[in-house]
């Protein structure tokens, strides 16, 4: 199995399109995102991609954009970051207990990769997964997220099928527990709001401290 790199180009669109990016804005990480927090997490969260000028920008998941308001404050919230905010790299926040990935490292065009590219990164999502402890929670943020874990254990999509907080019994002792994803667009149109997103952790923490 090839160990994730930061200089992966494995996906031949996603490269060309990252080329670009760094050209219009060079001070951006511009390059596959490599997960962040701790080695041997009892919580991995996975989402879909960076965002453009978000983790694309910042090189670390889910950090100064828009869908981290949401995911930062509830993590600290719950025990699993010592502030509430994510900025940049160096804004000295710590994960505790928690890990973030996402099942495509690398920003796609239009936030759209293919099936191809996330088929492509699920080797690395299989190598993540395969270092979780027993016991521990994996807690996939919307749809494509979802059925990523699903395919990265070889299981059947039919016998998983997504939904806003329902869990699953994965091997090892291990859970998916699934979110609608914390994005711009499912928090103003209130798809998802705080209460509901709330109760996914109330629900993880249950898993957890057990």
């Amino acid at each position: 199995m090839t160990a994730f790199s930061t200089n992966c180009k494995k996906c031949s669109r996603l490269a060309t399109f990252l080329k670009q990016v760094k050209k219009d804005h060079p001070a951006y990480h511009a390059r596959p995102v490599a997960p962040f927090g701790v080695n041997k997490p009892d919580l991995l969260i996975v989402g879909l991609a960076p965002g453009m000028h978000g983790a694309n920008a910042t090189g670390r998941p889910f950090t100064g954009d828009y869908a981290g308001i949401l995911l930062y404050d509830t993590l600290y919230k719950f025990g699993f970051s010592n502030q509430t905010e994510s900025s940049s790299k160096d804004d000295g926040l710590k994960l505790k207990q928690c890990r973030i990935t996402n099942a495509v490292k690398c920003l796609p065009p239009e936030n759209k990769p293919t099936g191809a590219e996330i088929n492509t990164c699920n080797q690395f999502l299989v190598e993540e997964l395969s270092g979780l402890k027993s016991g521990a929670v994996v807690l996939a943020l919307g749809g494509i997220a979802h059925k990523a874990v699903v395919k990265a254990y070889g299981l059947k999509q039919k016998d998983y099928p997504f939904g806003h907080n329902k869990v699953y019994s994965l091997p090892e002792d291990r859970s998916l527990v699934t979110s609608y994803h914390c994005s711009r667009y499912n928090t103003q149109t209130k798809r998802l709001t705080e209460a509901m997103f709330h109760k996914v952790f109330k629900n993880i923490r249950k898993h957890i401290d057990h």
